[in-house]
This record gives structure tokens, sequence and C-alpha cells, in this order.
């Protein structure tokens, strides 16, 4: 979309308020599809609710590809926005929970990466099909996002159910089969599946929670329930306030306030931003499960913030010409590309890992779709109002806000996310029930989890 509302706005002739619409609506709307996913994912599985996302998203693209006129093409955006919801929201929770431990970080990032190689191959798509005509070139542009959907529908049948949720619905022997596909020592699988038959309840069937048990125990949550909403959705929310997604959907208009003028030339920059993003989400992968979750997120957030102060200072100076043209165009450059590398390094990936990894199993679901809907209002909120901001206090000011903003991250990651590597995620419900320095540091060893559980 980035690059394709360089030409809606001159094809169909939409205001500026209508472009943050467009552009903002999508996120606002995903909520409504991660709240939904949550309900379905417990309902139907995870893997068929996959399925439905795709099917949902695949429809809007094609309406947004053909669409005459601006409201059809917001009636397209609409209904991609809800396939995303259910999408964001569910991939994370049916990765971790199909996951060894020692590697659910890294295969839990899997999602982010393929949204940033989305990303990259969509400022490609855009860069290639923009000598088009202004009428067909955003047609095109947008109708290449069917093509992933396509892929995942297809894979659907080739990956299993989660094991996690298969318990859940008592079908024990499958979710035995799934374990030992992932993990051959039988000794192992049953000591396993034991520990997710007590999480799930189905060990004690009078410990098992309703739908209304569940919101309940969200609405009005225990400590230890609430330390784990408190870190989940707030890292939700940091990722998308800190301004990540008015960098993705707006860098041809902050390379153009930097003083790049021709299409080919904002949309050539956006590929930079493309190609860095990904590729410090593949770093990310080796490192989330060999030095931790809290080390990255201290990296991210410290980098961010100082890549966004950067940004502001240099349009300040290229507005008020304090410097030469190309220094102040390549310093802009430089620290979006450095902002979205250490957003790829680590808050972007590591948000969806602990969000996914932290509840417990029965709460699992639902509280992985509250998370995603703090996330996807921020995004909207930021995507829906970033011109209108830039308008009133200059682009040089907004991301002097994001940097304050990205500050206050890394404040809350000291003081609220606690230290999840290499823990199953049984053992990590435990360790939100710790004391609140041993909550923090992440120092719990598993000889007291166990006499817990005791």
């Amino acid at each position: 979309m980035s690059g394709a509302i360089l030409f809606i706005k001159e094809d169909l002739q939409i205001s500026e308020v209508q472009e943050e619409v467009l552009i903002g609506c999508l996120s606002i709307v995903s909520l409504f599809g991660s709240l939904g996913g949550g309900k379905a994912s417990d309902s139907i599985g995870r893997k068929w609710t996959m399925g439905l996302a795709a099917i949902i998203f695949q429809t809007g693209a094609a309406i947004m590809a053909c669409a005459p006129s601006f409201p059809i093409l917001m009636v397209g955006r609409l209904l991609a926005g809800v396939g995303i919801g259910f999408g964001v929201m569910i991939a994370p929770v049916y990765i971790a929970e199909i996951s060894p431990a020692v590697a659910r970080g890294a295969l839990t990032s899997f999602p982010e990466i393929f949204i940033n190689l989305g990303i990259l191959l969509g400022y490609i798509s855009n860069y290639l099909f923009s000598g088009l005509s202004v009428h067909i070139s955003w047609r095109v542009m947008l109708a290449v996002g069917i093509l992933p959907s396509v892929f995942i529908g297809f894979s659907l049948f080739i990956i299993p159910e989660s094991p996690r949720w298969l318990v859940m619905q008592n079908r024990i022997e499958e979710a035995r089969s799934v374990l030992l596909k992932i993990n051959e020592n039988e000794a192992e699988v049953e000591d396993r599946l034991a520990e997710i038959e007590e999480a799930a309840g189905t060990a004690n069937p009078e410990k098992k929670l309703d739908e209304k048990a569940v919101w309940h125990e969200l609405l009005r949550p225990s400590p230890a329930i609430r330390r784990m909403l408190i870190a989940g959705f707030g890292i939700q929310c940091f990722q998308q306030i800190t301004g990540i997604d008015a960098t993705v959907y707006y860098s041809p208009t902050i390379f153009r306030e930097a003083g790049i003028r021709s299409n080919n030339a904002l949309l050539a920059a956006t590929v930079a931003v493309g190609f860095t993003k990904t590729i410090f989400i593949l770093i990310a992968i080796f490192l989330i499960d060999r030095i931790g979750r809290k080390p990255l997120l201290y990296v991210s957030t410290i980098g961010m913030t100082a890549c966004l102060f950067g940004l502001a200072i240099s349009l300040s100076f290229i507005k008020h010409e304090l410097g030469p043209k190309e220094l102040g165009i390549g310093l802009a450059i430089l620290t979006v590309c450095g902002n979205v590398a250490f957003f790829s390094v680590g808050i972007g990936p590591v948000c969806w890992v602990l969000t996914s990894e932290i509840f417990p199993l029965k709460l699992r679901a639902q509280a992985a779709a509250l998370g995603a809907v703090g996330n996807r209002v921020s995004s909207g909120m930021v995507a829906m109002s970033f011109l209108s901001v830039s308008r009133s206090i200059t682009v040089a000011g907004t991301f002097f806000i994001f940097s304050i903003v990205s500050a206050l991250s890394v404040v809350f990651t000291y003081f609220c996310v606690p230290e999840t590597k290499g823990k199953t995620l049984e053992q990590i419900e435990l360790l939100f029930q710790q004391n609140e320095r041993d909550w923090q540091n992440g120092e719990t060893e598993l000889a007291d989890m166990e006499h817990l559980v005791q």
C-alpha cells in the first residue's frame, strides 16, 4: 500500500483524509478479526482458523485489485483487515504450541519474518510496476498480495493440529501422535502430555473452565494473570506506538520530506528499507533462543530511540536548510533503515513470541487475541493520524514524539517483561507466580517450579 497509494491518489483523486482512512482502517478493523480469531481457534482449531484468515484476506485483496471507486476499495481493505486480524493472532499461538521449548523463540518469529519478506516483496513489486499506467499499476501492486495466502491454504492440508488444542478437546491420542512427531523420546512425550493435560484441566475435569470463566479470569485477573496481561498487552502496544507502521506505510512521505522528489527514487529508497527490515529479522532468529528475549528487547528499544531521534534531527536540519541537501537525504535514509533494523532484531518478533508463550493454555487464545487487539488499535491510531499530526507539528516533530515513546518502552521492558528463554509454556506460567523480584529478572529455577507444582 505504501507505493500503491501514490498512484491511487492520482487515479481516484482521493483527499489526504481519505488516504489516512484507507491506510489506517486495515489495522482498526483487524481487531475484530483478532477477537473473533480467539474464539474461532478454541472452537474449530488453530490451523483451520489460519485457513479462514487466508480465505477472508484473499477475498479482500481481490476486491481491492478490481475496485472501480474509493468506496469499493474501502470494502476490500476492510475485509483484508479482518483476515489479517485472524492471522496475526493465531499464527504465533499455533507455532508456540507446536514447537519444542529450545527452538520456540526462533520458530515463533517466523510470522514476523514473512511479514517482513512480504513488505520487501511489496516494495519491490511497487518499484517494478510503477512504470505501468496509473490506472493499472496500483491494481497490480495490490493483486500480488493474493498469492501468499493461496499458499497458506494449501499448506493447511500438510501441517498437524496443535497438540495443546487437541488435549483441550480430550483428543489425547491425536495429541500424543503430534508430540511424537516433534520428539521421538516416548518418555519425554508422556511427561509433556501429562503436563499439558494438567494445564488444560483435562487431568482434573473439575478445574476445566468454560468460555465465560475464561473471560471472567481475564477481566478480573489474579496477580499472576495481571502481570501476564500487563507484559503481553503492553509490549503489543509499544511495538506500534513507537511508529513502525508510520515508517512502513509512509516511507515515501518521509523521504519526500527529506528532499527526494521523483516517484521512482522514492520507491527505490523504500526497497532499501524493506531489505534492511528483512535481513535483520533473520538475525533475530539466530539470537532469540541463544541470548534471550529481554536482551534483544533492550538492544531494539534503545537503538530505535536513537534512530528515531536522529531522524527527527536530520529532518529538522533539512527543513531549515542547515546543511548540504545530499547529507540530509543520506542521514534520513540511514536513520529510517536503522529504525527498522533495530525493530526487526528485537521488539518486532519478540512481541509476538512473548504474547504467544506467557499465558496459560486455557486463556492463551483469548488473551493473545486481546494483545493483538491492542497491537492493531495502536497501529491504526498511528497510521490514521500520521499525516494530520505531521501537518500540525511537522514530520520531524512527529518522529521526536516517537523517540520519546520508544524511550519509555525501554523502561517498560525493564520493569514488566520477564525472560522466558528455554522454558516450557507450562513453566512460564509458574514463572509469573514467583515473587516480584524473580519475575522481573526471570531467575526461576526448574527445581523451584517443581516445588510449586507439588
